[in-house]
Order: C-alpha cells, then structure tokens, then sequence
C-alpha cells in the first residue's frame, strides 16, 4: 500500500515536449474525427480515443509519442493505453492548442 501512494504522489522528470517535437515526436490527437476537423495540430495524426486499440499499429512502439485532445483527460487515457502495450515514450501533451503553440 505505501509504495501504490509514493507511486501515486512520484513526479516525474519533467519532459521538454517543444524538444521531442523538434526530434520528430509523433503527435496523436484521440478527439473524435468531427473534432479533429473542427482544428488540429499541423502534421498530427488522429485517431480517436475509442478506436486506438484498434488502429496501434499505425504508430512505432519505439517513437515518442505526445497524446492530446479537447482538455487532456481523453489523452490522458491515450497514454495508459499506449503505455499499456508496449510504448514506452508517451507523453501526455493535454489540449491540442498547448501542443500547437509548442511548434511555434
């Protein structure tokens, strides 16, 4: 129990994302296809949240991996997922509007 609360309250190094884009991060939108349209991130690839499961294999398990969406919840739950099976460089980047000033 102790060691699922210091996991719980562990931060993480803190990741430079404008730099991981710069090295040719993927960026994954997970908002649906109607949202996506509505503005995205330039060059992002979108695959809705309900569907990645589905679609895993159209991202490299070795390439970083910066999820966003609406708010950062339904990336959030990207990232578990990726995490899940077998990535190991998700980066949970939040709203696509914070990712897209980072490429500026």
């Amino acid at each position: 129990m102790l060691s699922f609360i210091k996991n719980l309250f562990q931060t993480q190094p803190k990741v430079d994302l404008r730099q991981l884009i710069k090295e040719g991060a993927v960026i994954l939108d997970v908002r649906t296809k109607g949202e996506y349209q509505g503005g995205h991130v330039k060059g992002s690839i979108n695959i809705p949240l309900d569907q990645l499961n589905g679609q895993l294999s159209k991202l490299k398990k070795e390439q970083a991996v910066i999820t966003c969406c609406a708010s950062g919840m339904r990336s959030g739950a990207a990232k578990s997922v990726l995490k899940a099976n077998g990535f190991t460089q998700v980066h949970n980047g939040g709203s696509w509007m914070a990712v897209d000033r980072l490429k500026h």
